[in-house]
């Protein structure tokens, strides 16, 4: 895309200035239709008949709404005729307060601007398309003599075949299972590669050729990464029938060793095929994007297909206005869905789309070079489309089941609890550690929709105090920021992390326009832990969000936990009542998600050395002592001469290496 003439602030520098959420921001007027025209009109005035990008905003400057026009005057001409507008864009006008603009050179910089500003901004009057992770690919790497079968995700900035993308980290896992006992290609990492002096497990099971001590020529190798791009490029049938010649020629000859290899690893081509559900016949490169709408509300079914292959398939549920047609929602999903990644030769769609041309055009300026966006009539694509479809159905209504059943349950709880409505936000808090160690606070969030994964927090517990020391002083307590917690202190740990969590809540957001705030707070504990998190909200003078603690119950038997709300006396539930089973769920997500982010930073600290400790030694000098050594452990209990022998080791760095181990003073 050419540089565009920019009239207000880029897509990065709006999309900062968008979301701050500071103390600062005026109260909220009321909507004004009459106002919101006049702001546009006044713009209209000024604005070029060229294509490009505009931001309507309002009061609090966060973005409304982000529009592409062919003509920037027309189309912004058309906001200033209340009665011609539909009731969503009524609102939105209703609500801006000023609008930015970037010119562009063509209207398809335009759409491209406009799908990247969407995805930045988040502007709640667009279609916004959520959970937008990136996928993972297969790459086979192409900077080592010996190339590398691994799992990408990313910027594809390694040299190597990459292919992909697959819907999901296990159909990957199981696709390069499969291709290593196929074609028995490495998966070590460079490093370990070229420390080996014998094979590892994966050449004992199968997995891998052993390149890395010689059990295979240069050549040999060569024409086995050249098989595998051959099946991972569509020529997969051409593969598999020369590995069956070739099996049938060490049979004919007697070879039933060599034969039965190569059986092995058609049966693991097999495999890999078995799984692929579907294939059809003249799609090689596409993508299948299949809608269903109903009750507001739509699923957008994505299938890949690369090389022939089915690759998996994903669901997506964007948000939108009600009032917009199926193909207007599948276009913005469209132009938002490849902003990260390159779309491929072919695009298949559901409905018609206004601007498909347009859209087809901006998708091959992405990719540089030509994409086809095609809705199929007849015929094996229009088959796979119906399948498509069936699939985005299904999902569909499970989509609403569950979310019919979810708000059932929030009904239900707000009744359990004595809550004044069913919460929209449910935060729960956990905390986990081993003897006071690696403490971590955890933030886990539900809502009508089900857990809120992204919303998760977790809180490294700051200023802890060893549990055999003295606590500060009073005076010195909090010198450093935080009050200190003695180890294994789990009120303590509390105390901070509601107090970090809500103080910071109270000086970004204390108007609570951000929907990041509970109505509801659970806590996994019992008096103890209730009175701690009072106290917290006493202190910052927070009033109306509701805290309510789960403590298991006697013997620690699931079923009789009892609930603390601050309201009445502590109370237990019927132990066949949906909503106890759904309050134990979200303390057990909690629990659980304390516990693994407790675990990960527990090994982080286990994989750091004490050689890292040690003044003067780099990684290079480090990877010597282990590679000599073994361990850190062999390296502290190393000889003065001992470590003197380490390449790279001068007579003065082994005395300061041996000191640091044997310094009694």
């Amino acid at each position: 895309m050419s540089t565009a003439k920019p009239a207000s602030p880029d897509a990065s520098d709006a999309a900062q200035e968008s979301n701050k959420r500071g103390a600062g921001k005026p109260p909220a007027p009321k909507p004004d239709i009459e106002h919101g025209v006049k702001v546009i009109q006044a713009q209209v005035k000024l604005l070029p008949n060229a294509p490009g990008v505009y931001r309507m905003i309002d009061h609090a400057g966060d973005v409304l709404y982000v529009g592409k026009a062919r003509n920037l005057k027309k189309r912004v001409a058309n906001y200033t005729f209340p009665a011609k507008l539909p009731h969503r864009i009524f609102r939105m006008v209703s609500e801006t307060q000023r609008m930015e603009f970037v010119r562009t050179h063509t209207e398809v910089e335009a759409l491209l601007l406009e799908s990247n500003l969407i995805k930045k901004l988040r502007p709640r009057f667009n279609v916004l398309l959520r959970d937008d992770k990136s996928f993972p690919y297969i790459l086979l790497t192409g900077d080592h003599d010996w190339p590398q079968l691994v799992k990408h995700r990313g910027a594809r900035s390694r040299k190597g075949n990459y292919f992909g993308p697959f819907a999901s980290a296990g159909a990957v896992n199981r696709t390069i299972t499969a291709l290593q006992r196929a074609f028995l290609i490495r998966n070590c990492s460079d490093a370990i590669f070229a420390s080996r002096t014998r094979p590892c497990l994966q050449y004992q099971i199968k997995r891998c050729a052993a390149p890395c001590v010689g059990y295979v020529s240069d050549a040999e190798y060569g024409e086995l990464i050249d098989q595998a791009k051959a099946f991972l490029t569509g020529s997969s049938r051409k593969v598999s029938q020369q590995l069956a010649e070739r099996m049938q020629e060490a049979s004919d000859t007697l070879d039933f060793e060599t034969a039965a290899r190569f059986r092995d690893r058609i049966r693991a081509l097999a495999h890999i095929q078995a799984h692929q559900d579907i294939n059809v016949e003249g799609v090689e490169d596409a993508d299948v994007m299949a809608l269903h709408g109903e009750g507001g509300t739509a699923c957008i079914q994505v299938f890949f297909f690369r090389g022939g292959s089915n690759y998996g398939n994903r669901a997506y549920f964007p948000s939108h206005d009600k009032s917009l047609e199926a193909g207007e929602i599948l276009a913005a999903f469209i132009g938002q869905f490849y902003d990260n990644k390159p779309p491929p030769k072919l695009v298949m769609v559901s409905h018609d789309m206004p601007e498909q041309e347009l859209i087809a055009e901006a998708l091959g300026t992405r990719a540089d070079r030509k994409v086809e966006v095609l809705r199929p009539q007849r015929g094996a694509k229009r088959k796979l489309m119906e399948h498509a479809i069936a699939n985005a159905r299904e999902a569909h209504g499970r989509r609403l089941a569950e979310s019919a059943s979810q708000r059932k349950l929030l009904d239900g709880l707000a009744e359990a609890l004595d809550l004044d409505q069913p919460p929209e936000r449910i935060e729960v808090y956990d905390n986990s550690h081993i003897q006071g160690t690696n403490s971590i606070g955890a933030m886990i969030v539900a809502g009508p929709e089900g857990l809120m994964k992204s919303a998760y927090r977790k809180f490294n517990i700051r200023n802890v105090v060893p549990a055999d020391a003295p606590m500060p002083e009073a005076d010195n307590a909090e010198a450093d920021g935080e009050a200190p917690v003695q180890a294994g202190d789990d009120y303590a740990m509390m105390r901070q992390v509601l107090t970090r969590r809500f103080s910071r809540a109270m000086k970004e957001d204390p108007d609570r326009t951000s929907g990041n705030w509970p109505d509801l707070v659970l806590i996994d504990g019992g008096q103890g832990q209730d009175a701690v998190a009072r106290e917290v909200f006493n202190e910052l003078g927070i009033e109306d969000v509701a805290i309510v603690s789960i403590a298991k119950g006697p013997d620690r038997d699931a079923g009789r936990e009892r609930f603390f709300t601050g309201k009445r006396a502590p109370f237990s539930l019927p132990i066949n009542d949906p909503v106890l089973y759904f309050l134990q769920r979200l303390r057990d997500e909690a629990h659980r998600f304390a516990i693994e982010t407790h675990r990960a930073k527990r090994a982080k600290a286990i994989g750091q050395s004490k050689v890292d400790e040690i003044p003067g030694i780099g990684a290079k000098r480090k990877k010597a002592l282990l590679h000599h050594f073994g361990s850190a452990r062999e390296v502290s209990r190393a000889g003065l001469q001992d470590l003197e022998a380490v390449d790279g080791i001068s007579k003065t760095v082994a005395k300061r290496i041996y000191d640091f181990f044997h310094d009694d003073g």
